[in-house]
């Protein structure tokens, strides 16, 4: 076999090899698009014997034959032969080897039986000196990598085949929107982000219908949609949208979307579930807001983007969803969607269900919420001890009074350090603070006045 090429691995405390080297290889069998930015996924059809004759239904274009022993895999791509047979295509077999040094030194090498005969389509069979250098190394770094992902695979909850044949098709029908995009923002990023969401929503709900009987392409609503790319597109593609109206429910709607929402995240399942019991929703989280105001982080073990997917998912399950997660493939950090699509509860129960959706939000406006009693800046009861009501504690009774102004020094005079510390700490500062609570509070070149304001706006602030 000829080496395409090899890659020193260094294991200390040998606690990552082998088994790590076999987890790099699963990556690279279940989520090739990792490596290879070209591909949008890869489906494992079956494990273990896979018939190859003529009674085999669908095979697999690519087999993988793994020697634990010897520390290697074996991948052969499979063609199909003019008498509906499938054959092992021999020039484009390659192997991947895991090699024990010495201590704490390893080796991972990429061989190839027949380089002189390789052919490449530049995707599916990328060429040798890709695999040699961009994949090895990614190998090698893999293996003794110990951090695992957050979040779900990518397109983990549709077909990835279904996927990438309408996200191609849909590519190549918007390409056009790439050269008289209107806005200034980046627009293959914004063409193809949508033309990718578009393409995820319209094989979910190809799926959807086959799975309970459907004839008729389900309808949907946008909320907080943007530019309206997305609608769009979706439009086009046969889907039907409802335009919204005064009751801000939507009982004739199949689906809500939300597609970066913004202020609008949180409160998409709420709508959901009260429209009607059959509608379903689709979330992906991008700013992090509550339902009153920002979002404020609550475990610190977790990123803030994982805590307010799994806060948003909280809120599906309160709404009596069943919520899944997905990753969607689109030129985004902010990429994890949420869908509910069935309910945990019989019909029956709605009215029940909507007592605890109300006592839910409730609660959530409690726990972020400020009280009233006349000292509105900085009477706070939330999970950051206090730490405002103990800001409003310090200053004097007859400067806390509604429509006064103070500068900020003599605010900041008035607050111990400690008190400043923290605030600096979990809010960016007192004046970040005031800027942050706008319609508390009036931020000028040398005063900060205290505007009159109503309970529900001050519900508004943190």
């Amino acid at each position: 076999m000829g080496v395409v090429g090899t890659a020193a691995v260094r294991d200390p405390g040998g606690a990552a090899l082998p088994r790590g080297f076999w987890a790099a290889v699963r990556v690279w069998l279940e989520k090739p698009q990792v490596a290879n930015r070209r591909l949008c996924g890869a489906a494992l059809e079956a494990e273990g014997a896979v018939p190859l004759g003529e009674g085999a239904q669908a095979p697999p274009s690519l087999a993988a034959v793994g020697d634990v022993y010897n520390g290697t895999v074996t991948f052969l791509p499979l063609e199909e032969n003019s008498e509906g047979k499938y054959l092992i295509k021999k020039c484009n077999i390659y192997q991947i080897q895991l090699r024990h040094i010495k201590d704490e030194e390893w080796s991972v090498s990429v061989v190839a039986p027949f380089p002189e005969d390789w052919f490449s389509d530049g995707i599916a069979y990328p060429k040798l000196a890709w695999l040699g250098n961009e994949l090895l190394s990614k190998l090698a770094k893999w293996s003794v990598e110990q951090k695992t992902s957050e979040f779900k695979s990518t397109l983990s909850l549709i077909s990835i085949a279904k996927y990438s044949k309408v996200y191609q098709d849909l590519k190549e029908k918007y390409k056009e929107m790439v050269k008289v995009w209107p806005e200034v923002t980046d627009p293959e990023k914004f063409v193809y982000e949508d033309v990718a969401i578009a393409s995820y929503l319209l094989v979910l709900w190809e799926e959807e219908r086959k799975e309970k009987g459907l004839t008729k392409k389900q309808t949907f609503v946008d909320l907080g949609c943007g530019n309206g790319l997305l609608v769009h597109i979706l439009n086009n593609e046969g889907e039907s949208t409802i335009m919204p109206g005064d009751s801000h429910l939507f009982p004739d709607t199949d689906w809500l979307i939300g597609n970066h929402s913004d202020e609008l995240t949180p409160w998409i399942p709420v709508i959901a579930a009260r429209s009607s019991y059959s509608c379903c929703y689709f979330v992906l989280p991008c700013c992090f807001f509550d339902f009153h105001g920002k979002y404020s982080r609550r475990q610190s073990k977790k990123t803030q983007y994982r805590e307010y997917i799994d806060f948003v998912a909280q809120v599906g399950f309160v709404c009596g969803f069943h919520v899944e997660e997905d990753c969607l493939r689109i030129p985004s950090t902010k990429r994890v969607s949420l869908i509910g699509k069935n309910r945990t509860y019989p019909r029956t129960e709605s009215a029940l269900i909507d007592k605890q959706i109300t006592q839910f939000i409730n609660n959530r406006r409690t726990c972020a919420g400020i009280t009233c009693d006349r000292r509105v800046g900085f009477n706070h009861k939330d999970h950051f001890d206090g730490v405002c009501e103990e800001a409003g504690s310090e200053l004097p009774e007859d400067e806390t009074e509604t429509a006064e102004s103070l500068s900020l020094k003599e605010v900041a005079g008035h607050l111990n350090k400690e008190t400043l510390k923290r605030l600096k700490s979990e809010y960016g500062g007192l004046q970040t603070l005031l800027k942050n609570n706008h319609q508390v509070f009036e931020d000028t070149i040398s005063k900060t006045v205290l505007t009159e304001i109503d309970e529900t706006s001050i519900n508004k602030i943190f």
